[in-house]
């Protein structure tokens, strides 16, 4: 053990520090580095790594005088573990549970494991102060004296370092220094924090205490070097982080110039870093990634297995079994009989029968003595009072209680027992009394509150039970929740009873004729006991007075009782030991039982001892928890003696863990009179009752077995007895003997119940007469426990006997003793090992170096995740512990479970003390506490997720095939029979008279002459009224003044800045600037609350669209030279602003015409969803175009009105609202989006006031509508509102149509007459603003369900409608007239068949001519707007959407009577995530996210360095915040085999969305990089 401790000592020495990384030759690094590479491929093992590594660096490291301080710090944690001797010598708190499953050999085993590694740096979580339990005070407090440990005896850091350093001056910066290393950036503030403290800006008191501790600092140089050696291990992801964190030069960066146009600034200061795309960053974010990026080095993956995969079929990887795992090799094993029962003279034929005896014979004979909470005996139950008093009572039930004058019970009617812990005495009465009168007592806990842990499932026991009557005491009935009435309140999920209170006033005495009918014991059922299983639901095992009466029997003769004896009683007595001993057993050998209530335990952990010290108790039943609380206590009592006992029962003896309270109470008690072979353990089950006991001194048995057994062999379920390894062992003592007259055996857990080999755990399975019976009301279960019939190898049964399962695990050992190591319960199969949750537990709790866990509440079970068993650990954390002490104990529980259980674990959580569901006597209810988890209701106030160590059944990453030419792929297609996926939308057809016109001005011009006083354009307010109209010739007249306005000013040519609201005066100056010459480009004005985030988007559309003058109201002219508007921008330099308020009526002569249609005609500049600003140039030819195919395709004609609620500035909301009206002579309602802010149902009143028949809006103001009018449709009925006018609304987008909104849209409005086919989408984007429009003729639009995970690999496959993985899609709207739509292959550019996804390609009259842009880098993107087929048709020339998406032929006609070719817009190619050699789309992980939690509001997704990360928006308490990262992460894992690696949760409106309702993803990476989203909670998954 000691030089395990001190080699790990060495690695520990050799951790980094930036000081003198350089010293070592370059050779010398060279080979470290090859060591490590050959390390990660697993070409040496770590031992061999190990030897090597540190022969190469013996020169180098100098001779240590004094320890070095860190490593004191670390090992701080095993100096009160490893030394026995202090042990029990320090006086501790009596309710310091937390040593529960203790173990010296086992704290020393954690502690050498943790020791063998090297602290790695795992980025802590960051948590806004408001989520913090404690008060903040921590984060004041230096790490050395928040961090010290609780008990009095433990020494302070402080105190620890001046005795072990040399330089006590400077054990301040040292200890810093080392919590900075550890806890790499552990601020635990929010945005607002400092970064001094981290990499980068290391404080000053760091570098004195570097120049200080210069004997250390060749040692550490050394490790630091290592610690980059792993670090550019050339499997990582690469560093993005544009600076790495120990890079003391600097590199000057080239600037980089992006479409963003936002102007750079390159003052590198030290603490703030790049990202890869010129994005400043505050270290703290990227420090943390950088550290989650080296904790992924290496993952643990068993190697992959080659098989062949098709494309799209995603195989989990099944875990291959081990070839080298430990098999049994032992014979096949024999039952294992007890020895008969024998015949006791004189023995009562049935258990009434006893009480009968001795209530006659011995009436003066003590039965029962309880205790109150002091320890004072307050009533002593004799057998006479107990007699006269059960006669009372089973007389009073059958005859006094009468519903309708039939007797309320009949015999074998169930009754519930509900009496507290502290009332053995009524328990006893109640219990008898309901035998004496043949009803069937079934006790279950007193219900506390109404939603107490687990009652829910009690309420259902009772009713299968057919219970209606429950009997209680006079104190308990009064304490029980009431309803308004009085009455006692009907629980969760009760049936409804009727209460009686058994105390003496309430039971009428019997007549003297009157004697209960008391008969030999039969195969009826006597009582039922509960039991709650794994799952959390509760059964009722059925006993009958048969086995009653022999379990009474056999436990008499396995412990000698004798009548007479006195006994102390510490378990429940209403179920299992208890019951078994203290009640049953005892009444048939007259025996005296002292009940110790679990009240009196909490208060004087010793009251036990001294009661048997006090009576002389020959035998005590306890639990392994009652041992070691008196061992805390035991100081305080001298003058106890133990030495009247002759057998200690320890009831949970089946637990592993038990051994050490054995062994450590009997160390202190042997010297107060306790005898070694007293002590005796036992394993029961509920169904099989009692299954073995280790017997007393007095029978002549062979001695106490003990097994140190490997957890690795027993992981494969196969004895292994360890020598060599002392780190991953069990140490199990034996249950003792097999009960009188019972069979036992050990069949295989899963499968068959084939009979084990002698080396080889299984479940254990007894036959005898004295075990359960059946589950109550659950015949299929039953067969499955209580009718077991075990095989031998050949297939024969082993007798004809069934036999009963136990659900202990454990073998036969030698001396026909009997193991267990553990329980189904507890059992965890992960990646087909089996590990065992009370086994988890001891480790976690040997991790203690702070005393950290509250009472030694820890929860350890499993969640079935991706198609394996996850382990989860939650545990109760005391109220002083500080963040920085949680998440180290976090990531050392990890260590420690990792290395002697070799099982990762999938979450660590901390909940605040108390706050873990209770079982009734005060343990931990495990099957609430994985419900809580499960559905995000458990609160933690700390959590740490490692999918990436467990999940190891990921589908093989894809890898890409040799790129398959474009011509066989076209052949391919061919030979198939699948067809070249193009379509295209109908002719243009004829012209008509407007269309002769080339320029839309002239159109204009054109109708002001033709139908003067047409209205074109109508727009209305936020109250619905009419703000202001135009007709053809005030629209003309008006444009007339701001041309004359500009003629003089301005050149033809110039580009103009319109900076308008939503209105008249936008159109009449973007003619006015045709008039002129100019180039308009709309700009949306910014938003006066929101100056700082909307003004510099102006600014830099003004910039980059070089305009020369800003046409503006008076309004906004104000604010953009305002006070505010100067703390966000350069006032300055804003070109010439023009308000175009009042100018004069002049006219202009002169009207400007282009010399040809190619000229361009104006700017439309929008930021796309990745954050890039965009402007495309419009010519007047493709203006024109534009409108006459939207006219085709809507049937717009002078008659006609629409109605718009879309922003007028970019796309195809700009043409709707600017251009058409013009080109078709319809008149135009146009309704501004911001109105819908105060009045949300203006624009469906518009719609309906003016019976319009096709009106458009944008997916922001649907969702507005859907939120905001779902609950009043009513109400707009009464107002007459109505929506059977509308033939198509339209959803103007540049996106995959949000199919959940625009149904739950026509669903809602459903009853208000909207058609369910009216509504539809559109689809454009920059290089075309409008490629499909539903338009009025035409077939309904079409929806697909397509198989998500073909989808990845770019394939199309269509499934039926709910089949698992499918994605419904709908189509995008029908392609315009005079479009032409291709999907090409993003990289060959060659044309795809209609089963693979690609990217859509367009052509067409009125695509845009191509990106306008500042810094000349039409280049790049050239191929944008003029790219053709590498191979088919290689003349057409196309535009590249930016798209991806896939064409199907369907059923439907168009109008031309065609078969018709529907478009499906799947994502943009921008914003894909490429993962694991997939293409995945984020708004399907947003889908999953969204749904996996009632709070989670808003989601979006992004990857950083090859990590996925997640934003949730949290709409509910913070302290619901925490939940959601364990939800998130399975839900992903689970649909998309994706490992999550950062969870950030923000509050709600953080995600920013455009005004097109598109999440901006790109911005929120840049702002959680740059740390300016103030997270609730940011969890770095391991």
């Amino acid at each position: 053990m000691a030089e395990r401790t001190s080699s790990g000592l060495l690695t520990m020495m050799l951790e980094p520090t930036p000081a003198v990384a350089m010293t070592l030759p370059a050779e010398v690094r060279e080979k470290l580095a090859e060591l490590e590479l050959e390390l990660s491929e697993g070409d040496i093992t770590q031992k061999g790594y190990e030897k090597k590594r540190s022969k190469l660096l013996a020169p180098y490291i100098p001779q240590i005088q004094g320890v070095d301080p860190s490593i004191d710090n670390r090992i701080q944690a095993s100096s009160q573990a490893v030394l026995p001797s202090s042990k029990h010598n320090r006086s501790r708190a009596a309710n310091a549970r937390d040593e529960r499953f203790r173990s010296d050999i086992h704290t020393e085993a954690v502690q050498a494991a943790l020791a063998k590694y090297k602290e790695r740096k795992m980025p802590m979580p960051s948590k806004r102060r408001s989520v913090l339990v404690q008060s903040s005070v921590e984060a004041c407090t230096p790490p050395d004296t928040s961090s010290a440990s609780e008990d009095e005896g433990s020494l302070r850091w402080q105190g620890r370092l001046a005795t072990s350093t040399p330089y006590q001056g400077h054990s301040h910066p040292a200890v810093e220094h080392w919590f900075n290393r550890v806890i790499q950036g552990s601020s635990t503030s929010s945005s607002a924090s400092s970064t001094s403290s981290h990499t980068g800006g290391r404080s000053a008191t760091n570098s004195s205490a570097h120049q200080a501790l210069n004997a250390n600092a060749a040692a550490t140089a050394l490790a630091d070097l290592m610690a980059h050696t792993q670090l550019d291990n050339h499997l990582a992801p690469p560093d993005v982080t544009g600076l790495s964190e120990r890079s003391s030069h600097h590199v000057e960066r080239p600037q980089v110039a992006s479409m963003r146009g936002v102007s750079r600034s390159h003052n590198h200061q030290p603490n703030v870093m790049e990202t890869a795309d010129g994005v400043p960053v505050s270290s703290r974010v990227s420090n943390k990634i950088q550290q989650l990026l080296n904790t992924l080095k290496r993952p643990k993956r068993p190697p992959l297995r080659e098989f062949f995969v098709d494309d799209f079929e995603e195989l989990l990887d099944v875990q291959q079994p081990d070839p080298n795992q430990p098999r049994p090799e032992g014979q096949q094993m024999s039952p294992l009989e007890g020895e008969p029962l024998r015949g006791i003279t004189n023995w009562p034929a049935s258990l009434p029968v006893a009480l009968q005896r001795w209530g006659t014979t011995h009436p003066k004979s003590p039965c029962l003595t309880a205790l109150d909470n002091a320890g004072k005996p307050v009533y002593t139950l004799t057998y006479g009072k107990l007699w006269t008093r059960c006669q009372k009572l089973a007389y009073t039930l059958l005859n006094k209680l009468s519903s309708r004058n039939e007797p309320l019970l009949m015999p074998g009617d169930r009754v519930a027992l509900v009496f507290p812990n502290n009332d053995p005495v009524m328990f006893m009465v109640a219990f008898y009394g309901c035998l004496l009168a043949e009803l069937v007592p079934v006790p279950i806990e007193v219900p506390l509150t109404r939603k107490d842990a687990g009652s829910q499932q009690i309420g259902f026991l009772l009713g299968s039970c057919g219970v209606t009557l429950a009997l209680t005491t006079d104190a308990c009935q009064k304490g029980l929740p009431k309803a308004q009435t009085g009455e006692v309140a009907t629980f969760k999920g009760w049936p409804r009873l009727l209460w009686f209170v058994t105390d003496g006033k309430h039971v009428a005495k019997p007549p003297k004729d009157w004697q209960p009918s008391i008969r030999e014991a039969s195969n009826d059922i006597a009582y039922i006991e509960y039991k709650t299983s794994k799952e959390g639901s509760t059964m009722g095992i059925t006993v009958s007075h048969s086995a009653m009466l022999a379990h009474c029997h056999a436990l008499t003769e396995a412990c000698g009782y004798t009548e007479g004896e006195t006994m102390t009683n510490v378990l429940d007595f209403k179920r299992e030991a208890g019951l078994w001993h203290g009640v049953l057993t005892s009444v048939m050998n007259r025996m005296h039982v002292i009940s110790i209530p679990y009240f009196l335990m909490k208060v004087n952990p010793l009251s036990w001892i001294q009661k048997v010290h006090t009576y002389k108790a020959r035998v005590a039943v306890v639990k392994s928890r009652d041992m070691h609380w008196s061992l805390l206590a035991q100081r305080d009592q001298k003058n106890i003696s133990l030495s009247s006992l002759r057998m200690l029962i320890v009831a949970d003896g089946a637990n592993p863990w038990s051994i050490s309270s054995c062994d450590a109470f009997l160390n202190v008690f042997q010297a107060r009179g306790l005898r070694p072979e007293v002590i005796c353990p036992c394993a029961s089950s509920s169904e099989a009752m009692t299954v073995a006991i280790r017997r007393p001194p007095e029978m002549g048995v062979p001695p106490p077995g003990k097994a140190v057994l490997s957890m690795g062999g027993l992981s494969h379920s196969v004895i292994r007895v360890d020598s060599e390894e002392k780190l991953s062992v069990l140490t199990v003592q034996d249950v003792g003997q097999v009960m009188p007259g019972a069979v036992i055996c050990v069949v295989r857990v899963e499968g068959t119940p084939y009979l084990c080999q002698t080396d080889e755990v299984g479940e254990i399975c007894v036959s005898s007469k004295n075990s359960g019976l059946a589950y109550y009301g659950l015949p299929g279960m039953t067969k499955n426990i209580f009718e077991t019939v075990p095989l031998k190898a050949s297939g024969a049964p082993l007798s004809d006997r069934p036999f009963i399962r136990t659900s202990l695990l454990g073998f036969v050992g030698p001396d026909n003793l009997l193991f267990v190591v553990g329980k189904m319960d507890g059992l965890m199969v992960v990646s087909g090992r089996r590990h065992n949750a009370d086994d988890v537990v001891a480790t976690a709790l040997a991790v203690e170096p702070m005393k950290f866990v509250y009472r030694g509440r820890i929860a350890v079970f499993s969640v079935s995740v991706l198609h394996d068993e996850r382990i989860v650990v939650v545990a109760e954390q005391r109220p002083d512990a500080s963040e920085e002490d949680s998440f180290q104990w976090m990531s050392r529980v990890l260590q420690a479970i990792d290395s002697i259980h070799q099982v990762g674990v999938y979450c660590l959580a901390l909940v605040p003390a108390n706050m873990l569901p209770k079982a009734p006597l005060g343990g931990i209810h495990i099957s609430e506490t994985k419900q809580r988890f499960l559905e995000g209701a458990l609160h933690p106030c700390n959590v740490l997720m490692c999918p990436h160590t467990c999940v190891t059944n990921l589908p093989k990453p894809r890898q890409k095939q040799p790129e398959v030419g474009p011509a066989s792929m076209i052949v391919g297609n061919l030979v198939a029979g699948k067809r070249i996926a193009q379509a295209c939308g109908r002719d243009l057809g004829q012209f008509e008279d407007n269309d002769q016109f080339l320029y839309i001005q002239d159109v204009l011009q054109w109708r002001a002459q033709a139908t003067p006083d047409h209205p074109l354009f109508l727009v209305l307010n936020s109250k619905g009224a009419v703000a202001s109209t135009a007709s053809c010739l005030q629209l003309h007249k008006r444009a007339e003044r701001v041309a004359a306005a500009l003629m003089g000013r301005l050149n033809t040519g110039d580009h103009v800045a319109l900076v308008y609201p939503p209105g008249i005066d936008l159109i009449a100056t973007f003619y006015g600037c045709l008039y002129a010459g100019c180039v308009p480009v709309t700009v949306r004005p910014p938003h006066p609350q929101n100056l700082a985030t909307t003004l510099p988007t102006v600014k830099m559309i003004v910039e980059v669209s070089k305009s020369v003058c800003i046409l503006t109201t008076q309004a906004i002219m104000k604010l953009l030279k305002s006070k505010d508007a100067a703390a966000a921008v350069d006032i300055k330099s804003w070109p010439t602003v023009l308000d175009t308020d009042d100018l004069p009526r002049k006219k202009n002569n002169q009207m400007y015409k282009p010399p040809t249609p190619e000229m361009l005609a104006y700017l439309d500049f929008s930021v796309s969803t990745t954050g890039i600003l965009a402007g495309v140039k419009m010519s007047h030819s493709a203006t024109s175009a534009l409108c006459r195919s939207i006219k085709l395709q809507c049937e717009l004609y002078p008659s006609r009105q629409i109605a718009i609620c879309l922003d007028p500035y970019c796309g195809l909301g700009f043409a709707l609202w600017c251009l058409c009206s013009v080109y078709s002579g319809h008149q135009s309602i146009l309704v501004p989006p911001l109105e819908l802010e105060s009045n949300v149902s203006l624009w469906l009143t518009a719609v309906s006031q003016y019976k319009v028949r096709i009106t458009f809006c944008s997916y922001s103001v649907m969702e507005m509508c859907t939120k905001g009018l779902g609950t009043q449709t009513e109400a707009l009925r009464l107002r007459n509102l109505n929506l059977s006018c509308v033939r198509t609304c339209m959803v103007v987008a540049e996106e995959r149509p949000r199919m959940s909104l625009t149904q739950s849209f026509s669903k809602i409005f459903k009853d208000l007459g909207l058609s369910p086919r009216a509504v539809s989408t559109t689809f454009g984007c920059r290089v075309n603003v409008a490629i499909c429009l539903q338009g009025t003729a035409g077939p309904d639009p079409t929806t697909v369900y397509v198989d998500m995970r073909a989808l990845r690999h770019d394939r199309v496959r269509l499934v039926e409608k709910g089949s698992p993985h499918s994605l419904p899609l709908m189509e995008s709207g029908k392609i315009l007239p005079g479009m032409k739509v291709i999907i090409a292959n993003t990289e060959t550019k060659g044309p795809l068949g209609d089963s693979h996804l690609g990217e859509i390609w367009v052509s067409g009259p009125h695509n845009a001519t191509g990106y306008y842009t500042v810094y000349g880098e039409e280049a790049l993107h050239a191929d944008h707007f003029n790219t053709k087929l590498s191979f088919g048709d290689t003349q057409t020339v196309w535009a590249r959407t930016g798209y991806l998406g896939f064409l199907r032929r369907t059923e439907l006609t168009d109008a031309s009577g065609e078969r018709h070719d529907a478009l499906y817009v799947v994502g943009s190619l921008d914003e894909t995530l490429e993962l694991r050699g997939m293409r995945y789309h984020p708004i399907d992980i947003e889908t999953s996210v969204i749904r996996s939690h009632k709070s989670i509001a808003e989601c979006a997704v992004f990857t950083w360095t090859n990590l996925l990360v997640v934003v949730v928006e949290l709409e509910g308490s913070e302290q619901e915040a925490l939940d959601l990262v364990a939800l998130v992460t399975n839900v992903v894992l689970e649909e998309h085999y994706l490992i999550v690696g950062v969870v950030v949760v923000v509050d709600p409106g953080v995600i920013p969305i455009n005004s097109r309702g598109e999440k901006q993803r790109m911005h929120l990476r840049d702002g959680f990089l740059a740390d300016q989203l103030d997270p609730i909670y940011v969890a770095y998954n391991m």
